[in-house]
């Protein structure tokens, strides 16, 4: 699940393999500047290159500023086509050195999003696995919301695997601080859960987790419960979550 600690953890000291494609300076940002007033409509590409949300682009925060804009344009590091998956309708890659999530059909790259995935500390299972089950409504049974009682918000959930404990593990609507920050469960964007209950961004945008519960979900019928598949997407989890390098 979630929850995040660290908030001075600077996104510019996790490093990505396809960092080395695209020139960057780091800059901590300054008093009155947002992803927006410095990228106007491009900072959704400046946020994806830094797997960071609005929330945590605050002034203070350090952060990867593209010394040329075109060059993160619709940003993924997959490539468009993953042969392993020709024969899967539909395919979840995510990759944990990357920190991003592609969603495939015949092999052919559908959309991809940046993640928040467990660190170190809470490894995110790896391997094969398969959506088992969808929530729409989510909330987890482990964890609250910082500094309060509440059972923290799981929205557009769709439970990939139970380990030997009984634990579950989703991929799940959250806030992306930059880094790795999950209790193991994978994290998308969901800026209307952070609206309600963070008060932050006023105009939400981002829904990367709903687009990933809707592609799922596609065909089948949605209900505001728990609902188990019977035969969802495979989940293919690799490589291992960055540490920070300061």
């Amino acid at each position: 699940m979630t929850g995040w600690a660290g908030e001075d953890r600077s996104p510019c000291a996790i490093h990505y393999p396809s960092d080395q494609r695209i020139a960057w300076q780091c800059r901590r940002l300054q008093r009155g500047e947002s992803l927006e007033r410095l990228f106007g409509p491009r900072w959704i590409d400046v946020a994806r290159f830094n797997r960071i949300d609005r929330r945590h682009a605050v002034p203070g925060r350090e952060i990867k500023i593209p010394l040329h804009i075109d060059e993160v344009a619709e940003f993924t590091p997959f490539r468009s086509t993953y042969p392993a998956a020709v024969r899967d309708e539909k395919l979840i890659l995510i990759d944990l050195t990357e920190q991003f999530l592609g969603a495939y059909e015949q092999g052919q790259l559908r959309f991809s999003f940046p993640i928040a995935s467990g660190g170190p500390e809470n490894a995110t299972p790896v391997g094969e696995f398969r959506v088992s089950a969808a929530h729409r409504t989510h909330r987890s049974c482990l964890y609250t919301i910082e500094h309060t009682e509440s059972p923290y918000p799981m929205h557009y959930a769709l439970r990939f695997h139970i380990n030997k404990e009984g634990v579950s593990y989703w991929i799940h609507g959250r806030d992306l601080p930059g880094f790795p920050a999950s209790h193991g469960c994978i994290g998308l964007s969901d800026e209307q859960m952070q609206v309600a209950y963070y008060g932050t961004p006023t105009l939400p945008i981002l829904e990367d987790a709903k687009t990933l519960y809707d592609w799922v979900l596609e065909g089948m019928s949605d209900v505001e419960r728990l609902q188990n598949l019977a035969d969802g997407p495979r989940v293919i989890i690799q490589g291992v979550a960055p540490v920070s390098h300061r």
